[in-house]
């Protein structure tokens, strides 16, 4: 997870240039309207109200925010490209994809095929605390969804997704 150095991360948040504010919260998702909004409401009295207010600033969210977060996002099952703190982190949540097991990998990279074609963009799922072969149960129970029910999933997971990756940032 991301760590915000020192004693205190809220209170080192709170005080961080809006510069550096971003920069410590813009891991959590590719948006960068929703972070900057979550800076510009500094400064947070708890950890809670920063988290709360960053779960409200989500329900906004549509495709436009859904499809600019997926461009960064890898597909499950695939090594996350890159070296920034984005990729690192969906490496450790992706870290229990046995990319060792060919069978789970393939099988993976053909419902990811067959996701695409049907929704046009990258199955998303929050890969902590889920198994390969959890996720790949997902991906084909997700595939019979309709275009609508599939974009409010997709944006739930990346809700999820977003305010775990904070959590992370706030841990102490």
């Amino acid at each position: 997870m991301i760590a915000i150095a020192g004693k205190n991360p809220l209170d080192e948040f709170n005080d961080a240039l809006v510069n550096d504010a971003l920069e410590l919260i813009a891991p959590c998702v590719a948006i960068p309207a929703w972070a900057e909004s979550l800076v510009a409401a500094r400064p947070y009295p708890t950890v809670n109200a920063l988290q709360h207010y960053a779960s409200q600033l989500t329900l906004d969210w549509g495709r436009a925010e859904l499809n600019l977060a997926l461009a960064a996002h890898p597909r499950i099952g695939e090594k996350p490209q890159g070296s920034g703190k984005e990729a690192l982190l969906s490496r450790g949540e992706q870290s229990t994809v046995d990319t060792q097991n060919r069978v789970l990998k393939e099988a993976l990279a053909q419902g990811n095929t067959e996701y695409e074609a049907q929704f046009g963009r990258v199955f998303l799922i929050r890969a902590k605390g889920r198994s390969g072969e959890e996720m790949l149960s997902e991906l084909h129970r997700r595939l019979n969804n309709s275009p609508a029910e599939e974009e409010a999933e997709a944006l739930e997971q990346l809700r999820q997704i977003t305010l775990l990756r904070l959590e992370g940032a706030f841990a102490q």
